[in-house]
């Protein structure tokens, strides 16, 4: 795809000299006259490379850089002037400028300086890239046929331009499925941006999602891009799709249908061209059943379904798993342990209802508690109450309780709190036989605010 070049320059002549030279090397040009304009078309368009005039009526070129550079850091800006110096020219480049070039502009200079901070924003990006990538390496542990099935999918679908929607249970690793999917997908070269629906306040989750102008609302000091923004021609990640409220819900389907939105307190439409990835650990189809979630935004994102299987379903990953996390451990600074084959036998007959996550709090809880190089069962027992002592299956009350206490572990913090709120509420509505009134008088809230909360949590009375 050739790369598009913005030229704001006033002068009709110089915008049409320096589109026509362009247009020989094979790129696209786009010409406006003033940067309030150029500002209009960087909203709305994906810009390689901006050449902009100095001295223009309105804001002039030294006005408009800083603003480029703190909206697209990224994006490189030449400048071009006929009435430069070499303060000017010293200046314009402090201010992130990557050349200053004199009108009228020699067509191999031109040329060259584009290709050149065109290659090195390229190189910027890949090196913004890999060093995510080096911090984070995401990898599908394990060589069980749940896993390899699941490998496969990824495999077939990462290529195609197709929708997922990443199915599993808490901890599982939905996450390190849509990572994988965007390393192997034609859009690797781009960051994939990630939204977790779960944790954004509800009364700032249009914020996130669309962006907002300046003064939209107490606090926004400045304009923002919002994700679907900067997802524009990647991939957008949205985690946790099935705690967004209805309200949301119905404005996310619109932009997705039509890929197009406006800021909060703006009017201006902005078009993006992005591949959706969602995840869930709700039974969406229950929850629409509910009337908690739309049945059009869950088939516009279901078209290709994944699940990713709980634990417990490939326990004989378990080996390499520990593996794997106790490397990464390593690197970060914990010292290097070695389980015993009987300390791996006990952790197989955990059900680890947290999943991977739950794995990876306990292995860590292990590096910093276990002074000795070697993991024994012994310490798998002492930190682990659900295998301690046993030498079966566990059907005690113990056990399960056991199991309840891993499975809160194995929460976030706004997870817990909501399975707290849930657990309170129904154990007050059973004893109140479910009178709402009476359970609302007895906890001390509001009958229309228990109500609310009722249906939130998906309660039935």
């Amino acid at each position: 795809m050739a790369k598009k070049i913005l030229i704001v320059d006033d002068e009709s002549s110089i915008r049409d000299s320096l589109a026509g030279i362009l247009a020989d090397e094979g790129f696209d040009s786009l010409g406006v006259e003033s940067a309030e304009k150029a500002f209009s078309v960087l909203e709305h368009d994906y810009i390689d490379l901006v050449l902009l005039d100095i001295w223009m009526p309105g804001m002039d070129g030294m006005e408009a850089l800083p603003r480029i550079k703190e909206l697209y850091p990224h994006l490189p800006v030449i400048m071009i002037s006929g009435h430069g110096n070499i303060e000017t020219a010293v200046q314009a480049t402090k201010m992130g400028a990557y050349d200053f070039i004199e009108k009228p502009p020699s067509y191999d200079k031109i040329i060259l300086a584009i290709t050149n901070a065109i290659h090195l924003s390229r190189l910027e990006k890949e090196n913004i890239i890999l060093r995510e990538k080096e911090i984070v390496k995401p990898r599908l542990t394990g060589t069980s046929p749940a896993i390899i099935s699941l490998k496969e999918q990824i495999k077939r679908v990462a290529p195609t331009d197709a929708w997922v929607l990443i199915n599993g249970e808490h901890g599982t690793g939905k996450e390190v499925v849509a990572q994988t999917i965007h390393r192997l997908s034609s859009m690797a070269d781009k960051p994939m941006i990630e939204v977790n629906c779960a944790a954004i306040p509800e009364e700032l989750i249009e914020s996130e999602l669309f962006g907002h102008e300046k003064g939209s609302f107490t606090g926004a000091d400045s304009s923002k891009r919002g994700k679907f923004d900067l997802a524009n021609g990647g991939i957008l990640f949205l985690d946790e799709i099935g705690d967004m409220s209805l309200k949301t819900q119905a404005k996310i389907l619109r932009i997705l249908q039509e890929q197009k939105f406006e800021r909060v307190g703006g009017s201006k439409t902005i078009f993006v061209n992005v591949r959706v990835l969602a995840a869930t650990n709700k039974d969406l189809e229950h929850e629409i059943g509910e009337g908690n979630f739309r049945a059009d935004l869950f088939w516009r994102l279901n078209v290709v379904p994944i699940t990713v299987p709980p634990l417990r379903e490939r326990i004989e990953d378990l080996p390499l798993l520990v593996e794997d996390i106790m490397t990464v451990l390593y690197r970060k600074g914990f010292s290097r342990k070695k389980f015993t084959a009987e300390a791996l036998k006990l952790m197989a007959r955990h059900s680890w209802p947290g999943n991977v996550r739950e794995v990876r709090n306990f292995l860590e809880r292990l590096a910093i508690m276990v002074g000795d190089p070697e993991i024994t069962a012994e310490n798998i027992k002492e930190f682990l109450p659900l295998v301690r002592g046993n030498t079966g299956a566990d059907s005690s009350g113990e056990a399960d309780l056991s199991a309840h206490q891993a499975e809160i572990a194995a929460m976030t913090f706004k997870e817990a709190k909501k399975y707290f709120e849930r657990e309170f509420i129904r154990s007050q509505l059973n004893e109140n036989k479910g009178n709402v009134s009476r359970t609302a008088e007895k906890i001390g809230v509001e009958r229309s605010h228990l109500h609310k909360k009722i249906k939130a949590l998906g309660l039935e009375v």
